[in-house]
This record gives C-alpha cells, structure tokens and sequence, in this order.
C-alpha cells in the first residue's frame, strides 16, 4: 500500500505542475498578470513552466523522483513567497486557489521529498 501511495502523490503533483502550464504557455491573462506584478513578464513565465514540466516528468521517473521533488518545492516556495509578498493570496478573484494550490503542492512534495530521501545519491554515500 505504502508504494501505490508514494506513486499517487507522485502522480497527483506531477498533473497539478503540467495541467498550469496551459496557463503559462499560452499567455493566459491570468498568468501574464501575476508575472508582470512579480517583473518576470515574459520570461520567468516561460522559464517557470519549462523548469515545471521538469519537475512533473522527474516525479515520474523512479530514479528521479528526490529531484523533481527537490525541484517541486523550490519553485513552490517561490510562488508562495510571491503570493505573501507582492500578489496576495487571491488573485484577480480567484478566492485563493492559485496560493493553496501552491501550498498543498508544497506539501504534498514535501512529504515525497521525505519518502525518497534515501534515494538522494550524496546523502548516502558510506565513508
């Protein structure tokens, strides 16, 4: 049991990172908005989601999945610091959603981060 759910967190922040970069990839003017207000219109916008799509696709691979992890939780610490700094929690009337999801991605990342720890090659090194 432990396994499958390791493998449905794994998938469940890996479709939460790829299903925004619609968002992203697009110019949704949601997203333009919060990167311009941020001063990373257009290029932290692109830049952003293509190190997402990274981490979405690392989560899926066994060997890989400490670094999307790793990765996952850099870029949500990011989007929450932005949101707590310069965005606020709701955005354009979203009631919040773009920061929870931030939140709970964090989290829920943070929690494979732990279940891979072993896995991280200079962690485990024997002297």
């Amino acid at each position: 049991m432990k396994k499958h759910t390791s493998l449905i967190l794994r998938i469940l922040v890996a479709v939460i990172l790829i299903q925004t970069l619609r968002f992203k990839f697009t110019a949704h003017p949601d997203s333009v908005y919060i990167f311009k207000t941020v001063g990373l219109e257009p290029f932290g916008r692109i830049g952003i989601g293509i190190l997402e799509l990274i981490a979405g696709v690392l989560l899926l691979i066994p060997k890989t999945v400490w670094l999307g992890a790793g990765l996952t939780i850099g870029l949500m610490s990011g989007a929450i610091f932005m949101h707590l700094t310069l965005l606020g929690i709701e955005v354009n009337n979203d009631g919040g959603v773009l920061f929870f999801t931030a939140v709970i991605t964090f989290v829920l990342a943070s929690v494979i981060l732990y279940r891979y720890r072993k896995n991280i090659p200079f962690f485990n090194k024997q002297v």
